[in-house]
């Protein structure tokens, strides 16, 4: 689910309107889904960070076209540098759903 919502992402030019579209849907199909265990608001967060993940392209957020409008760089520098840190950035948020987030409760529910 992570990786359709990375390329969900290149299509959308802002994450309100990512968000707006796409928390509800990933809310009712996991709560569809019914996985033991599985704390829906706390994938739910893990999800939503996905959202604020506009590296790749510079019409990905507003403020990637204001950077690629200054002319000091171009389109294929920018996927460049921004395959790189999606990368770094998919990497932590497993680390830390793994790690931290379990441990605070976010991904499990209680028994």
């Amino acid at each position: 689910m992570l990786l359709s919502l990375f390329l969900i992402h290149l299509g959308f030019a802002s994450a309100t309107a990512l968000a707006s579209t796409m928390i509800p849907i990933i809310i009712s199909v996991l709560t569809a889904v019914q996985t033991p265990g599985l704390n829906v608001i706390g994938m739910t967060m893990l999800l939503q960070f996905v959202v604020s993940f506009g590296f790749i392209l510079p019409v990905n957020a507003p403020q990637n076209m204001i950077a690629y409008g200054t002319d000091t760089f171009d389109a294929r520098d920018f996927v460049r540098t921004g395959l790189v840190i999606t990368l770094a950035a998919m990497v932590l948020l497993v680390v830390f759903a793994l790690t931290y987030w379990p441990w605070m409760g976010y991904m499990t529910k209680a028994v």
